[in-house]
């Protein structure tokens, strides 16, 4: 669902740097005035009955922070939407590997720079990828998980893989950590900053400032890894017809 819709936002427009700029507003039960800028644009959420000035006041002040955002957005490329054809190209733990589609059993082998995919027939090539993509990503996150359970002195959680796009990470009330596999596509630093993220969760099932303090120090640079991630999520591939 868009974003907007999701939220209740309604579309303004605001000069800034010589620019008319598009961005969404909500107003709500909050204490605090909030901007985030992503791949959607802007968004402004504000305490209900917050005067229009302050709330103008507080976008100037952030005026060259924003635009750079913005800009730095509009720079990054596009996903790409992978056939299963030789030639194509996907990142693979931060890296980008060419594939080579063969027919043949089902196989999948990593050499440097290419990733070699055998199928039984050509409409089956990306079930044969996508099922080893996603064993690499459990076998790749699952021991970091345990490792920063135990820095946390609990035990390892049980981990399982999700489809999702944007939600990296869902810890349960069960002790469970569900991660999506696409974390497969990124560094490992990056993908490490997300399962820090879900093991904190198992002391503190929430946001506060304890869950920050637990965050901070199993991964110390989690604010940088955040931005970077949000930046890295707009050009994973999209895989034709698979879900």
């Amino acid at each position: 669902m868009d974003r907007r819709a999701a939220t209740g936002a309604v579309p303004r427009q605001l000069a800034l740097s010589g620019r008319i700029v598009e961005y969404s507003f909500a107003s709500g039960r909050r204490r605090t005035l909030g901007i985030t800028v992503d791949a959607d644009g802007l968004a402004v959420a504000a305490p209900l009955r917050m005067p229009w000035r302050e709330i103008k006041a507080f976008l100037r002040d952030k005026e060259r922070w924003i635009v750079r955002k913005l800009d730095e957005w509009a720079l990054m490329p596009r996903p790409t939407v992978l056939r299963g054809a030789s030639g194509e190209s996907l990142p693979l733990f931060g890296s980008a590997v060419t594939l080579e589609i063969n027919a043949g059993r089902r196989a999948v082998r990593c050499e440097p720079g290419r990733l070699l995919v055998s199928a039984p027939a050509p409409q089956r090539t990306l079930k044969v990828l996508l099922g080893w993509l996603k064993t690499q990503a459990l076998d790749a996150l699952t021991p970091r998980a345990a490792h920063y359970a135990e820095r946390l002195e609990v035990g390892a959680p049980p981990v399982t893989l999700s489809n999702a796009r944007t939600q990296w990470g869902v810890c349960s009330e069960d002790g469970s950590i569900r991660l999506s596999w696409r974390l497969v596509h990124l560094e490992p630093a990056l993908a490490d900053y997300v399962v820090a993220h879900e093991v904190a969760h198992l002391l503190e099932l929430n946001h506060s400032k304890r869950f920050w303090r637990l965050l901070a120090a199993l991964y110390p640079d989690w604010r940088e890894a955040r931005e970077r991630l949000e930046l890295a999520a707009v050009s994973l591939p999209i895989f034709q017809g698979a879900k």
